[in-house]
């Protein structure tokens, strides 16, 4: 104990070395990140390929299983899913946790190239992009004017707001909602371009053509150089009309005699609803990487700056934050964190008995807590929900190894040795034992840091928070305490002194443990007599946990009320955008009837499943603390509310989870035959409704299935032999009829305003509503006539046409077809859920070729629950070889860890009485447990060896050791317990997802030290008795009365 020495010879030194600590981490926290969570890297790469026009299914066939057999092929590709849309393809590739993300990204870009020559022209390139779970808008804004048209204010939030958002730093993109763009329209007639043989490649090769600026060389001279331009851009909408698009009988036929061209508008794709009413809405999404808060900050000092800037009708203002919820949760964490502090403080405060001792004891926790921020902001971390929790859940552990250190050199004290030698005495003869409680700590938490899977990567920032944080403690409790104890001496250490309320507190506290001391020794006196009995009640007590465990719901993470609630529905396939913006509005209508709603945010048409009929709404609440419902029981409501409006199918409801992977409940059916997926699609409906009779209620809700209803299509089958001697190839059929349907940008046009504005040819919606008005359309043959013009050759001369059902999308997973159901829960642990429903699938007859494989957050729990085991192992291992090296003993810390199991019952009657489930927080303390419950054994089996070293008997060392080392066990419980009852009680946003970390501890930490203090002793007499057989020692007879107490 050299560094004790040091620190009780040296006091200034060891001062100013805890004052280095204290400004270092001060000056690190200044420069930490905050975050909502530690920023992990997914090796996830998403492809998307855009082709206009085309249909699910060819885009499944040319497109996505090319891209797929291709990037099939890169090393460590763990899951590979595609979906396959009218017009896009979206392939999705999962790697191996241990690749890295860009040169997965790099790989995958390198095979997108060697695919393009495969694919036709007029497919788009494919982007590449890398996934992030974060890219949800981080802050939504709303443009608004009572004065404004859509086209002006959209102009407006186009080119002012939006370019101004992009170039802030760290918006990774922004994306505009319901506005309308300026466009060019070359609205074509279909007669007049028949009556004057003018096809409509013709119309587009003339606006490609004769709208440009073209470099046409330099001129020079002796003096100086002249660059030579054309300058044929249209200066006003009106010429465009007077381009010459073709000649018959020698004359000219402008533009404008086949085509009507129209300053308006694009189509509306989406639309966004704030309130219910129409707004023009910006989604920011952060760049990956940054810090949110830090980019939603700069996000507001850019719109305040702007409102100077934009006319006076204008507002822009904030619709939806994310950074809100991320702020509370950790202001609610931090203040956990002082709460626990406290009330630690406080019972430190009542065993000790004077203020002195509290101080000196107390310091260690500020000091051991900001001084963790030095090493967080060295090793890269942030301050986070993660991080912060982990602190939180230190507050206890922090103050142990000095209350038991503080204890000690008190109890030296009150055998009257100078103070110098009653702190250095006192540290020494509790420092192994005190080393070796924080080794055990650490070696829990180090395997935690370390776990497998996505949830290591998360918990990784806790683990080695904690670790050195309790490290940090032991060396504060070995140096600063001893120093203190020896300069700034305590002169009540034999009692509280004075007649005031606290004095009589403490007095009347000091009886009762004396009380409670004589109480103990005696029980354990009959517990090391009765011997059998003992052990066979612990090991009835451990067993009963084991049924009681079934009573407990198993989830990935729980639900958190972070003051907002969203809702995902789609009205009928082939809705019109207009229709879903009523529906919308009606939902956002039904939010609004609720108390606490603050504001409504919905958007239609965004996200990944695309289309005028898929629609969110983002329901704003006002604090918890200020409405009646918590979110959880406002989301069964708005279910029962949402269920009367017709034309809507909700597909999730609740709040967004960055941890889980989606819904909890999620069945993949993969093969081949789309008729075979759809009626064992509809089995596993059934299973789920089975279930719901068994549970008697409906407990899986917001069923959602990829497999949508058909879509109407019209299918045209060419005649090649006629389409061929009349002059029209299929390629030709294709080329024309894109551009007249859905439209075709042709060309730009820069307006006054110098910005450039797409021209769109396109038929007008008038004449593109029905199969007749297809079959009047007419081509311009490669047939000429006499003066040169095409042959005009009509569509229903070629083709045939049929109008049938079509899918509106295409899963696929692992090379095959793909059905996924996924489902959320309501009432029902999701875990218990899944258990049952996976025992009606298994009931299921799946033909060869096809099987389920069930995915979600239940899959991540199922997975995190392993790694959590394997770290559960590990830890135990690491604590045994820990105690055997501290004790000099194969069998003594058998003894001890015999604590482990016994803290099993306190975990699961504490989750019952908090209604808690056993998730990946509460598993994470149950491993805690691990190295907290073993402490208290250390302290009582340490001081039992010391005493018997003295001379003294097993038995009399074991009482004498439970009298004395009772005291400093209850204070460290205690203190434990109360340091984390903040965060037990699940105040503040958020609060939800971390309180059943503290329920698990408490529960375990309180049953754990019950059952210690009478187990222990008992087991470690067995154990002797074990060692001395086999040594050959001498032992004590097992039914030997106990020796006297001291």
């Amino acid at each position: 104990m050299w560094f004790t020495r040091v620190s009780i010879d040296h006091p200034v030194f060891a001062t100013m070395v805890m004052a280095a600590f204290l400004v270092l981490g001060i000056f690190s926290y200044h420069r930490l990140p905050v975050e909502e969570f530690p920023n992990v890297e997914f090796p996830v790469v998403v492809v998307t390929t855009a082709w206009p026009g085309a249909s699910p299914e060819v885009v499944e066939s040319d497109i996505t299983r090319r891209i797929e057999e291709q990037v099939n092929t890169i090393s460590g590709v763990y899951e590979l899913s595609s979906r396959s849309f009218e017009g896009s393809s979206v392939v999705i590739i999962r790697f191996d946790l241990t690749v890295d993300p860009a040169q997965a990204t790099q790989d995958v870009r390198e095979k997108i190239a060697l695919v393009r020559p495969q694919l036709r022209d007029d497919v788009k390139e494919s982007l590449v992009t890398r996934f992030d779970p974060d890219e949800v808008p981080v802050v939504s804004l709303a443009i608004r004017s009572p004065q404004r048209d859509a086209r002006e204010l959209t102009t407006l939030a186009d080119q002012v707001v939006k370019r101004r958002l992009e170039n802030v730093r760290g918006v990774g993109r922004v994306t505009l909602v319901g506005g309308v763009r300026r466009e060019v329209q070359v609205a074509l007639r279909p007669a007049d371009m028949e009556a004057l043989r003018v096809g409509v490649d013709q119309v587009m090769q003339a606006l490609a053509s004769e709208n440009q600026e073209l470099p046409a060389g330099t001129l020079v001279s002796r003096d100086r150089e002249q660059v030579v331009q054309i300058r044929a851009r249209m200066a006003s909408v009106a010429e465009f009309g007077r381009i010459i698009v073709a000649r018959r009988g020698g004359h000219p036929v402008y533009l404008s005699q086949v085509a009507d061209v129209i300053d308006g508008e694009e189509e509306p794709e989406t639309s966004a609803l704030v309130n219910g009413e129409r707004a023009i809405a910006l989604d920011v999404v952060r760049a990956q990487g940054e810090n949110t808060i830090a980019v939603v900050d700069s996000v507001h000092r850019t719109v305040r700056s702007l409102a100077a800037e934009l006319p006076p009708d204008v507002t822009v203002s904030v619709v939806r934050d994310a950074s809100t919820a991320i702020r509370n949760s950790v202001s609610s964490v931090q203040r956990n964190i002082v709460e626990g502090a406290l009330l630690t403080v406080t019972i430190v405060f009542l065993f000790l008995s004077s203020w002195r001792s509290t101080v000196i004891t107390g310091l260690t926790l500020p000091i051991s807590l900001i001084g963790t921020f030095l090493v967080m902001f060295a090793m890269g971390f942030s301050i986070n929900l993660v991080t912060l929790l982990a602190l939180s859940i230190c507050v206890g552990l922090l103050i142990d190894d000095a209350i038991v250190v503080r204890e000690n050199i008190v109890r030296h004290q009150a055998m009257d040795k100078h103070h110098r030698d009653a702190a250095f005495d006192g540290t020494k003869e509790i420092g192994l034992a005190v080393a070796a409680t924080t080794f055990t700590i650490v070696a829990v938490f180090m395997p935690i840091g370390f776990m497998g899977g996505i949830i290591g990567r998360f918990f990784k920032q806790f683990g080695v928070t904690v670790a050195f944080a309790v490290m940090l403690s032991m060396l504060i409790a070995f140096t600063l305490d001893p120093m203190l104890s020896s300069v700034w001496h305590d002169p009540d250490a034999h009692g509280p002194r004075g007649n005031g309320p606290v004095a009589r507190l403490l007095r009347a506290f000091q009886a009762a443990m004396l009380r409670l001391e004589g109480g103990y020794v005696a029980l354990l006196r009959w517990g090391l007599h009765h011997r059998a009995i003992t052990m066979v009640a612990a090991i009835a007590i451990f067993a009963s946990a084991f049924p009681m465990m079934k009573l407990v719901g198993t989830e990935f993470v729980p639900e958190a009320d972070n003051n907002e609630i969203y809702v995902q529905f789609y009205t009928p396939v082939g809705s019109s955008l207009q229709f879903t913006e009523d529906k919308l509005r009606q939902v956002e209508a039904a939010l609004h009837a609720f108390e606490g709603v603050k504001m409504t945010y919905g958007t239609i048409n965004t996200g990944i499943a695309q289309g005028r009929n898929y629609a969110l709404a983002f329901a704003v609440l006002v604090d918890r603390s200020r409405r009646p419902l918590s979110v959880q029981k406002m989301r069964a409501l708005v279910r029962e509310r949402l269920a009367r409006i017709a034309g809507i199918t909700v597909t999730d409801l609740g709040t967004l989870n960055p941890v889980s992977s989606g819904k909890p409940i999620q069945i993949s059916i993969q093969g081949q035959d789309t008729a075979v997926l759809d009626r064992l699609a509809l089995q596993v409906t059934r299973a789920i409704a089975a279930v719901n009779r068994q549970l008697g209620r409906d407990g899986i809700v917001d069923v959602d299935t990829s497999s949508k209803p058909a879509k109407p299509t019209v299918s045209a089958d060419i005649d090649r032999a006629l389409a061929s001697d009349l002059g029209v190839g299929v390629a030709k059929v294709s080329a024309v009829l894109r551009p007249l349907l859905s439209g075709d940008a042709t060309t730009t046009w820069r307006a006054p305003d110098d910005e450039n504005y797409e021209v769109r040819v396109r038929l007008p919606r008038s004449a593109r509503s029905s199969v007749a008005d297809l079959e009047r359309l007419t081509l311009a043959s490669a047939r000429t006539d006499a003066d040169g013009g095409p042959r005009m050759v009509a569509l229903r001369q070629i083709a045939e046409f049929r109008q049938g059902l079509g899918p509106t999308q295409i899963n696929r997973k692992a090379l095959t077809r793909e059905i996924l159901i996924s489902t959320n829960v309501d009432g029902v642990a999701a875990g218990t859920a899944g258990d049952l429903l996976q025992k009606e699938l298994g009931r299921i007859a799946l033909p060869p070729g096809y099987r389920f494989e069930t995915g979600g957050s239940n899959r991540d729990m199922t997975e995190s629950f392993g790694y959590a085991l394997q770290a559960l192992v590990l830890a135990v291992v690491f604590i045994y070889m820990i105690l055997a090296s501290q004790f000099g003993s194969f069998l003594q810390p058998l003894a001890i860890m015999a604590s482990l199991p016994l803290s099993l019952i306190g975990v699961v009657l504490a989750l019952l009485a908090w209604r808690s489930t056993m998730n990946i927080f509460s598993m994470i303390g149950f491993i805690m447990l691990m190295g907290l419950v073993t402490k208290n054994a250390i302290l009582l089996i340490d001081f039992a060896n010391q005493a018997r070293a003295r001379g003294l008997a097993r038995t009399q060392a074991l009482l004498q050791a439970a009298e004395i080392r009772l005291r400093p066990i209850l204070m460290t419980t205690l203190a434990m317990v109360f340091g984390m009852l903040p965060l037990a009680i699940g105040a503040g946003e958020g609060a939800e997802q971390r309180a059943p970390l503290a329920h698990a501890v408490i529960g375990g930490v309180l049953a754990s030290t019950l059952l210690t203090l009478l187990v222990v002793p008992v087991l470690y007499t067995f154990l002797d008795d074990l060692g001395a057989r086999i040594t050959g020692h001498p032992r004590e007879p097992a039914g030997a009365p106990p020796a006297p107490g001291p």
